[in-house]
């Protein structure tokens, strides 16, 4: 008996085109040579970000001005002249920050509109991120790009101006100033942002406008860039993550749409003291180049008006190729689908090729795989975390060894696939079982195109399983290599979201990689379903599954550049005398059980006052600590007055210690009018009232030690309830406690207030002024106080 070696051939040939699939996202042979000055040169950029990212450098810290005038100088060198703007802005997420931007401006030779280069050259606070990924590559990007636009003498119509804002990571503040504050703001006609969310991978375009697509979409695939990786489902997907960036404030703000770019790869590292250039792929950083060099030479040309339009268009990329159709095209692609797919099913019925008992049959294999892939991978992944309880450390929710697991499971769900098939499919019925998948891909684009239509480029891969389904019904011969060949659009396709999903969502959406592997399958049953010894495959790619989760349970501790995050903060509340330990961490340590002990108390009084954090974490332990003499803030009440019905406060804190930060709660029953903080109100306020959510005010970031002064009105039977939190980042370094510095395989938790010395206090009323004028007309409200009201201190 012939032995027939093609599935060999099969998978070989598939797992080819993946490689190159994924190989060719981006630039793979980056030079670490300076080249041509007429290129973009990575070796270069990387410099840069080796500059940018020496150190940490949040707002308030010392080294932020250091990385501000350094930023300053290099653009200077390209004999630009630059501009600082500096200010007060409120974000409507309770973010109070003076920032200070970077600008400078090239001017173009007829210009309509600008073309704005954004990217922000603040890092993280709380976690000591030298903030190299995020975002040191998108400042050295436009600097080395427009290096080298200026030295090739590039002729150009529009101006260009080059912002690189501050306060990106406190609430897109220094944005927000821009685009509120400065004149220019009004004549920017697109925007080109670069971020990052890991520190390694692709770089995926998304847009923002609140318009429709359509220019933007034209205008890109004009531009010609070299690498273009993006879909126009990511965005939606861009939507559900817990993430702005300084371009959606250009949006909201500004009604200015342009293109963000944001690698998303090692997702772990993102926020946190690993952000270093050590961390940075650097064919990663030559991707931004490879998309900016193109577009500053074709946007500064180009009428940016071109880029505002009503329609919305779908786009999607294939290595090196951009294509893209209008959102009415979907809807009637799928009807076209649905009525080819009936034609055929009628056509089958006729020629006798089609049994309903057969078609019948092959949903049992379809579903049977999809229930058992889905459910086997969602509790798979709880169970992990069970067993790996390291794995509740990282935040984001993306593990050190998350790639073995994304192997594992679609390596798992294709085992679970092919055996069900081994058990209800044999080869002389597979086409009567091909027409499950195409059904339910039908149904499934059915839906798309009335809930994400973003996402209508799924019904291409039908389209080309229709066409080895109708050439089976015509010719009644099956030709393996027609049907591997049209196997390759499903493949280019579908395959990176089975990747992305739990890169960019996290591993708790694995259970979604292992259903579309599944689809994947049934769309290429065809080919699969041709393999003679299926159970074989089955078991092959079932020992390979085993593999990835021994490479995973092998990776699954710590070392140095794999570090376990945790925490400790140092709260001493004045109104009690007490001062305490806590943390946010559920898997102490040795280092944080140095201060806790074996057996901390839960910390549930500390989380009576909710901290902003990114992913909601709560103080999870604490324990008594021994008082320190710290200086207590100055609480004054520069105005405390009644008016008919209505209180008046302005009421001024000062540091008197350095300090990084003031969290102000209020009791949610007060409601407050008029709020204004260090001058400045709310974006976007529409009406009196101040919205917030639960008992926050707002948090302030200090810079220069700067105090805070709030100014607001509330009814007047409401009690004034309030306290705060203030805080200083310098736990490691205060001498008055001198902890233990961490071992090289431990970091600080990013996302949450970290490493701090807080000091916690009630916020008193002094005495009330009553101001009996029903027309109050403004007073200097220092001589509105009683002289002997009191002062807390």
């Amino acid at each position: 008996m012939k032995k027939d070696f093609s599935s060999i051939f099969v998978v070989l040939f598939i797992s080819l085109i993946l490689g190159l699939l994924f190989f060719t996202m981006l630039p793979q042979w980056t030079s670490d040579k300076e080249g041509s000055l007429t290129d973009f040169s990575t070796k270069r950029a990387t410099n840069l970000v080796a500059a940018i990212s020496n150190k940490p450098h949040y707002v308030g810290l010392q080294n932020h001005e250091v990385v501000a005038n350094y930023l300053v100088r290099e653009l200077k060198k390209l004999g630009l002249q630059t501009s600082i703007q500096e200010g007060y802005t409120l974000s409507d997420w309770g973010n109070l920050v003076k920032s200070k931007n970077i600008l400078a401006r090239i001017k173009g030779s007829n210009n309509s509109k600008a073309l704005l280069l954004l990217s922000h050259y603040d890092s993280a606070p709380h976690s000591y991120s030298p903030g190299a990924s995020d975002a040191g590559s998108g400042v050295a990007t436009i600097l080395e790009s427009v290096r080298a636009f200026l030295y090739n003498k590039t002729p150009h119509k529009n101006d260009i101006i080059i912002l690189f804002s501050d306060a990106e990571e406190l609430g897109l503040n220094g944005a927000a100033l821009f685009v509120t504050q400065h004149q220019w703001a009004k004549e920017i006609g697109l925007v080109l942002n670069f971020e990052a969310r890991g520190s390694s991978g692709p770089s995926y375009m998304l847009m923002e406008t609140n318009k429709g697509n359509a220019g933007l979409v034209k205008e890109f695939a004009a531009a010609k860039a070299t690498f273009p990786v993006s879909n126009s489902l990511m965005y939606s997907i861009y939507k559900m993550l817990p993430n702005d960036t300084d371009l959606t404030v250009f949006r909201e703000q500004g009604n200015i749409q342009g293109y963000n770019f944001a690698f998303i790869d090692d997702h772990f590292n993102y926020h946190t003291a690993q952000d270093d250039i050590n961390h940075l792929n650097k064919n990663t950083l030559a991707h931004q180049g490879s998309y900016l060099m193109p577009l500053l030479n074709y946007f500064s040309n180009a009428n940016l008006n071109a880029t505002q339009a009503s329609e919305d268009y779908v786009y999607f990329t294939l290595p090196f190729t951009f294509i893209s159709y209008p959102f009415s095209w979907v809807l009637p692609m799928v009807l076209l689908a649905l009525v080819l797919f009936i034609f055929l099913l009628f056509l089958g019925r006729a020629k006798r090729i089609l049994s309903l008992r057969e078609i019948g049959k092959g949903f049992i294999p379809l579903f049977s795989s999809l229930l058992l892939s889905g459910l086997i991978t969602f509790y798979g992944w709880k169970g992990l975390r069970i067993a790996y309880p390291q794995y509740n450390d990282l935040l984001n929710g993306f593990t050190y060894n998350g790639h073995a697991y994304i192997a594992a499971f679609v390596l798992l769900a294709l085992a679970i696939s092919m055996a069900f098939y081994h058990f209800f499919s044999q080869r002389r019925v597979t086409i009567n079982h091909f027409v499950a998948p195409l059904f339910l891909w039908i149904i499934i684009n059915g839906i798309v195109a009335f809930i994400v239509p973003g996402a209508g480029f799924l019904i291409i891969p039908i389209f080309f399983g229709l066409s080895v389904f109708g050439i089976f019904i015509v010719t009644q011969k099956t030709n393996k290599l027609v049907n591997l060949f049209l196997s390759i659009p499903a493949l280019l396709i579908i395959a990176p979201f089975i990747q992305m999903f739990p890169i960019g969502l996290g591993l708790k959406v694995l259970f979604g990689s292992a259903i579309l592997t599944v689809l994947t399958f049934g769309l290429l049953l065809p080919v699969f379903g041709a393999f003679a010894k299926k159970g074989i495959w089955a078991l092959t790619f079932f020992v390979l599954s085993i593999g990835f989760f021994v490479k995973a349970h092998s990776e699954s501790g710590y070392e140095f550049g794999k570090a376990k995050s945790n925490s400790l903060l140092y709260v001493y509340n004045a109104d009690t005398d007490k001062a305490s330990w806590a943390t946010y961490d559920t898997n102490l340590d040795s280092w944080n059980k140095s201060y806790l002990g074996e057996n901390p108390k839960e910390a549930s009084s500390l989380n009576e006052i909710p901290l902003f954090s990114k992913y909601n974490s709560g103080f999870t332990y604490a324990a008594n600590a021994p008082k320190k003499e710290l200086q207590k803030p100055t609480i004054e009440f520069l105005e405390n007055r009644l008016v008919g019905n209505q209180r008046f406060l302005k009421i001024r804190i000062t540091p008197n210690r350095n300090v990084n930060r003031y969290d102000i709660f209020a009791n949610e029953k007060m409601t407050i009018h008029n709020f204004k903080a260090n001058g400045v109100s709310t974006l976007g306020q529409k009406n009196s009232l101040y919205e917030r959510k639960g008992k926050k005010i707002l948090s302030y970031y200090v810079v220069g030690n700067a105090p805070l002064e709030m100014q607001f009105s509330c009814n007047a039977s409401t009690i004034v309830d309030m306290e705060l939190l203030e805080s200083s980042f310098d736990l490691m370094s205060n001498p008055l406690f001198e902890i233990t510095k961490r071992e090289n395989w431990m970091m600080p938790t990013p996302f949450v207030l970290n490493d701090a010395v807080v000091i916690r206090q009630k916020i008193k009323p002094s005495t009330v002024i009553v101001d009996n004028r029903l027309n109050p007309t403004p007073v200097n409200p220092i001589s509105k106080v009683v002289k002997d009201s009191p002062t807390i201190q």
